[in-house]
């Protein structure tokens, strides 16, 4: 990295007091890149990242790198995707010319955009993530710009990681907050079931579960229904998570 490393650093470091979801988070990240990279001539730049059991996120510094890594995760290929999934740095020095990933190439060919670096960023566990950076020049990116690019990305990795971290906190938060709601909603229909039926708990929840089963919709809905039934709102727990 350059003279200005410690700016860029706490530049990243700074999104992490901002009240952001991770794909607002990535697309700061993103603009900031973007920016940073912009000395000499325009860059675009683009964030994917891939984590078990989710949706991919697409972040980006423009409407046009969205849109372009968009496609790229429409068809399933592409440099960013690639280096995100094998862990190496991708150059393509001109778009015309590059013959990997014909599909999303085939769109590239028809932007202005003429070279993409694509740097992975390494991230501890199971999620994977890459940067891709989009110039309207060819051989846009020197030997000396690869550099800097790999040595950016390890610096924007650690943050991203941070962010995952905290973003996973509030995720299992809110599913532990789901989880008790659920239970609560099916404790009071099982009382509810059991005054009117006259009969025990466990044959309350044995007639739940036939009539959540007949009509095909989950436990937790169907007791949501009948507690709403009786005039009560949706039941919340007495405490947060």
């Amino acid at each position: 990295m350059n003279a200005n490393e410690p700016d860029v650093s706490q530049a990243l470091h700074d999104l992490l007091l901002e009240d952001h979801e991770i794909s607002d988070f990535l697309n700061e990240v993103a603009r900031l890149t973007a920016q940073h990279f912009s000395r000499r001539a325009s860059v675009l730049c683009g964030v994917t990242m891939q984590r078990p059991k989710r949706n991919a996120v697409v972040a980006s510094s423009s409407a046009q790198a969205m849109n372009l890594d968009e496609i790229q995760a429409g068809f399933d290929e592409g440099p960013c995707l690639e280096a995100q999934r094998t862990g190496t740095f991708i150059l393509v020095a001109d778009t015309r010319y590059e013959t990997r990933w014909p599909h999303y190439m085939k769109t590239v060919h028809d932007s202005n955009l003429r070279s993409i670096m694509a740097v992975p960023l390494p991230l501890a566990g199971e999620a994977k993530a890459a940067m891709n950076f989009y110039s309207e020049h060819i051989n846009a990116f020197t030997e000396a710009d690869s550099i800097e690019a790999q040595q950016y990305a390890r610096l924007a990795a650690k943050v991203v990681q941070i962010a995952l971290r905290i973003t996973t906190h509030a995720e299992n938060a809110a599913h532990r907050q789901a989880a008790m709601e659920s239970r609560t909603a099916i404790d009071i229909a099982i009382g509810i079931v059991m005054v009117q039926s006259r009969c025990s708990q466990d044959e309350a929840f044995a007639i739940l579960q036939r009539a959540s089963s007949h009509r095909n919709i989950k436990l937790r809905i169907l007791a949501e229904e009948i507690v709403a039934s009786i005039g009560q709102a949706k039941p919340a727990t007495a405490f947060e998570a």
